[in-house]
């Protein structure tokens, strides 16, 4: 049976130009299955945060093609890609970016709201079911500032599956976390692989990390080395 690709990268090439032009991002292809847990490795400098940008269509000044649940996002308006983010993409980034005035419920209630496919009460309701997976909900109603630094990558990881994404991506996750929440966050995602068959690309510079994952895109100077 064939597997189903919920992301494809063709030929992408991207150029910065500040103040001369440089090659960041060279002809890099590469395909992500449905459930697939894929890391992207390389040293700092390498284009792999770059690639990160280009592929959640945050960054759209490129060349080639990608690919977004078999339809060709390249090219696509700055509405059309702002849904399909919103729908499809979840993001775990280095930092939580959680809003310190909001509750923990409503800070994963956010991009659902955003999307306004559901009602109120609906977000609500899941919100407090990915919660439960991460085994926070009896902090709901705490403010974000309250929490441990591990305990809001908790958080953020549960608002990045509020709209059920086809995908998450995650910019250094556990960058800023000291060794026992790394571990933490890595059995979270280990988690929503197995049990919730989440696809998932994680840029990390972390090699436990991607040691546990299904398979790990290594990068240099802005190629694909090994996949």
């Amino acid at each position: 049976m064939q597997k189903k690709k919920i992301i494809e990268a063709k030929k992408i090439n991207k150029f910065f130009y500040s103040p001369e032009k440089t090659h960041v991002l060279k002809d890099v292809s590469f395909v992500v299955n449905k459930g697939e847990f894929v890391s992207v490795m390389g040293k700092s400098g390498c284009g792999k945060s770059t690639l990160l940008y280009v592929l959640s269509t945050m960054d759209t000044d490129y060349e080639g093609q990608l690919y977004l649940d078999d339809l060709l996002v390249t090219g696509a308006s700055s509405n059309h890609l702002s849904r399909i983010r919103n729908e499809k993409i979840g993001f775990v980034f280095q930092f939580h970016y959680l809003i310190n005035e909001f509750s923990v419920l409503e800070n994963v209630m956010v991009p659902g709201l955003k999307l306004n496919k559901k009602s109120r009460e609906e977000l609500e309701h899941i919100a407090m079911e990915k919660l439960k997976i991460f085994d926070m909900e009896d902090h709901a109603f705490k403010k974000a500032n309250q929490l441990s630094g591990g305990q809001k990558q908790r958080v953020s990881i549960a608002r990045s599956l509020i709209n059920e994404p086809l995908i998450i991506m995650g910019d250094e996750p556990t960058g800023n976390l000291d060794k026992k929440n790394s571990d933490l966050v890595f059995n979270i995602f280990k988690e929503l692989a197995r049990e919730f068959h989440q696809t998932m690309l994680i840029v990390t510079h972390d090699q436990d990390f991607a040691n546990g994952t299904d398979r790990t895109i290594e990068m240099e100077d802005g190629r694909i080395i090994s996949q």
